[in-house]
This record gives structure tokens, C-alpha cells and sequence, in this order.
């Protein structure tokens, strides 16, 4: 099983180094983040490209690495002991692990790639505003704080919204429990409701008896 020894230590040998890889790509999200310099001139565009296209051939070799250890797996000539077959589903757990790992970094990478070109271009904008249209710039502010007013007109809407639902809650409950101490110093109501209790029992064990002596007579009537 020499081969197999060989393929084992070339996926313990990728997935080190895709760790190590993922972990760099993973870091120039943040670095990107924090630049303040812009994107392209900076060049973090295509240091993203290269360590993704590493990390993205690391990842192929190991899918290939690991298709080599299942093909040796299904051998019926060379089957393997449990130990090998442990290991070898361990490695393609691990590259289900990475591959879905590096979906995630890609998205996140790109999110902040995004982010810092938004973020570039409105810095360059409010630099050619300050230069050229300061005017403009004192129009938007204007629509910004107008935008502001607006928002916190609604919020103060909402709080007196709910502060009316909390004193409808209270009126609300002061009624309930008025009602329930009419009810109680009326006994006349909790006798009539306790007659009418009392009715349907009595209605209801007179239903239970005739349907219990139909049921004895059909019966008898059967049993002829």
C-alpha cells in the first residue's frame, strides 16, 4: 500500500498549506478594509487575484488528491484496512470543510472589496465636490439633515403610537375588571348562569338515557 502511504501524505501536506493559504486570503479582507488608499492604485486588487487563484489551485489538487485515495479505496485488489478507510473519509471531510470555507472567504473578500471602492469613490466625490461645487455639497447636507428630520418625526410618531396602544392596554384592563366586579355583586346573574349550567346537565344525562334505552331496544330487537 505504498501508494497509499504517498497519496496520505500529499493531503496532509495540501491541507496545511491550503490552511495556511485560506488563512492570508481571509486577512486581505480587513487589510483592504482598513486602506485608505484607493483599491487599483493600491494594488489589492490584484493581490486578491493572486492569492485566490493560489488558493483555489491548492483546493483542485487536493479534490484530485482525494479522488485518487476513493479510486484506491474501491480497488477490490488492494482493499483497504479500517484505519486507511477512516483516514481516507477524514481527508474528504476536511475538503467538503475547505471548499465550503473558501465560498465564504470569496464572498467576504469580495464584500469588502466592494466596500472600499464604494468608500473610495464617495471620498473622491466629496473631493471634487469641496474643489468645485461646494455649494452642491451644502445641498446635499441640507437633503441629508432634512432626511434626518423626517426620520426622527417618525420615530417620535412610533413612540407616541405605542404609548397610546399602552394606555388602551390599561383602559382596556380597568374595564375587565369592572366588568368582573359587576358580575360578582350581582347574584342574580351567577344564579341564572349557574341554572343554565344546570339545565344543560340535566339535558344532557335525559339525551344519555333515551339514546342508552334505544340502543337496549334495538338490541333485544336484534338479538330475536
Amino acid at each position: 500500500m505504498a501508494d497509499y502511504e504517498s497519496l496520505h501524505r500529499q493531503c496532509r501536506t495540501l491541507e496545511s498549506l491550503f490552511d495556511t493559504k485560506l488563512t492570508s486570503y481571509s486577512r486581505l479582507a480587513s487589510t483592504i478594509t482598513r486602506n485608505q488608499d484607493d483599491v487599483e492604485a493600491g494594488g489589492s486588487r490584484e493581490r486578491w487575484k493572486d492569492v485566490e487563484g493560489e488558493v483555489e489551485d491548492l483546493l483542485e489538487k487536493l479534490r484530485e488528491t482525494n479522488d485518487e485515495l476513493l479510486a484506491l479505496s474501491n480497488n477490490p485488489d488492494t482493499p483497504p484496512s479500517q484505519s486507511m478507510s477512516r483516514a481516507i473519509q477524514r481527508h474528504r471531510e476536511v475538503y467538503q470543510d475547505y471548499a465550503k470555507e473558501l465560498r465564504r472567504t470569496k464572498t467576504n473578500v469580495q464584500h469588502a472589496l466592494d466596500k472600499a471602492n464604494l468608500l473610495s469613490g464617495v471620498r473622491n466625490d466629496i473631493e471634487a465636490y469641496k474643489s468645485s461645487a461646494a455649494d452642491s455639497l451644502l445641498a446635499e447636507r441640507g437633503r441629508i439633515d432634512n432626511s434626518h428630520q423626517m426620520t426622527d418625526q417618525i420615530l417620535d410618531q412610533a413612540y407616541e403610537t405605542r404609548t397610546e396602544f399602552s394606555r388602551q392596554s390599561v383602559s382596556l384592563a380597568g374595564i375587565n375588571t369592572r366588568m368582573t366586579g359587576v358580575i360578582s355583586t350581582m347574584p342574580g346573574i351567577n344564579n341564572l348562569l349557574s341554572m343554565i349550567k344546570s339545565r344543560r346537565r340535566r339535558d344532557s344525562i335525559i339525551l344519555g338515557i333515551l339514546i342508552g334505552a334505544c340502543l337496549l331496544l334495538l338490541i333485544s330487537y336484534m338479538s330475536r
